[in-house]
């Protein structure tokens, strides 16, 4: 396979880093994303001499016109757009309504909006037929989250699912695929750190395979949406979640 130019939003950690890495390591050049500058730096110093970082808030469309064109400039071109970028405060029901307020504004800004904004910036520089758009979606859309304190993200990505659907109907007919992955249970995340041991225990109990995923299997996910092999596969939704959830 020809080197690629690869896109992957929120590489700097968890999800995003690995799926960076994962194309990095098949000799693609790769371009991460992200809002902290730091963790930027040591990933892409982590990913190799084919990666490149470019600072930007995926919820703001003109910090995205910027990096997409920096992107564009500097590669030469993108072959491959992952939307890793995301991540949950928690809702609950009880939530005093301004705090709700601005805490979903800020999940969805980040978890939708920003796919949004970059598929929509990125999607006129994909190459056509082969182009691809993977957008990290959650288990949460599926089930509202596993405790009731994921109100506003579990919309968000429910969100996803949504956009995904709507790329895929306009972008197929050019050869551009859209798909979805929704993870379960990600043991090593931030996501998950700080999460009592026995809650993590419970959903493992729950999960056909017996353990909780690694960011690995979202990449080798993201690496198969992203082959020639996948590119009658469009509209999508992959879960990849050890069998907690499935039939969906």
């Amino acid at each position: 396979m020809e080197m690629r130019n690869i896109v992957v939003t929120g590489g700097g950690s968890g999800v995003g880093q690995a799926t960076a890495a994962a194309f990095a390591q098949m000799g693609d050049r790769v371009a991460i994303i992200g809002r902290d500058e730091a963790k930027l730096r040591t990933a892409a110093d982590t990913l190799g001499p084919t990666t490149r970082w470019y600072r930007a808030d995926v919820s703001q469309r003109a910090e995205v016109t910027d990096a997409v064109t920096a992107i564009v400039r500097e590669m030469g071109g993108i072959d491959v757009l992952i939307n890793a970028a995301g991540f949950v405060r928690g809702i609950r029901a009880d939530t005093p309504l301004a705090e709700a307020e601005e805490t979903s504004n800020a999940e969805v800004g980040t978890n939708l909006t920003g796919n949004f904004l970059i598929a929509l910036a990125v999607a006129p520089h994909l190459p056509r037929p082969g182009g691809r758009i993977i957008n990290i979606s959650s288990i949460a859309a599926f089930t509202g989250g596993s405790g009731g304190g994921a109100i506003g993200y579990a919309a968000a990505k429910a969100g996803v699912l949504g956009l995904t659907y709507g790329l895929a109907r306009a972008l197929s007919g050019e050869g551009i695929t859209v798909n979805a992955i929704a993870p379960g249970f990600i043991a090593e995340t931030g996501f998950t750190g700080a999460w009592p041991a026995e809650r993590v225990r419970s959903i493992v109990s729950q999960t056909p395979v017996g353990r909780g995923g690694t960011a690995d299997d979202i990449a080798a996910a993201a690496r198969y949406l992203a082959s020639p092999e996948a590119s009658f596969i469009t509209g999508e939704v992959l879960n990849v979640n050890g069998g907690w959830l499935f039939g969906r």
